[in-house]
């Protein structure tokens, strides 16, 4: 049987200056709530690209919560196994 899951990302970004700084939030269905973020800032001879800051910022924060998952799928594999998951990215 096929089992359809979908999750759903938050991005919000702020930026000052030449600061763009992203915050994630990704809600699991078993309650958890895991939150990253991700910076960039903008060289001062570079023009001014807001959307290349956010994406920039997103990428690092969307790195951070993809470790934060293989941290926690390792955790689950562990409790069910009793042995050491190191599962690798």
């Amino acid at each position: 049987m096929d089992t359809l899951v979908g999750w759903h990302i938050e991005m919000d970004f702020r930026t000052v200056d030449s600061r763009t700084k992203a915050a994630a939030l990704l809600r699991l269905p078993d309650g958890t709530e895991l939150r990253a973020h991700g910076h960039s800032t903008r060289h001062p001879n570079d023009p001014a690209q807001t959307r290349v800051g956010e994406e920039l910022a997103a990428a690092r924060a969307l790195n951070d919560l993809a470790r934060q998952l293989l941290g926690k799928a390792s955790h689950e594999i562990e409790d069910v196994t009793k042995i050491p998951a190191h599962p690798a990215m």
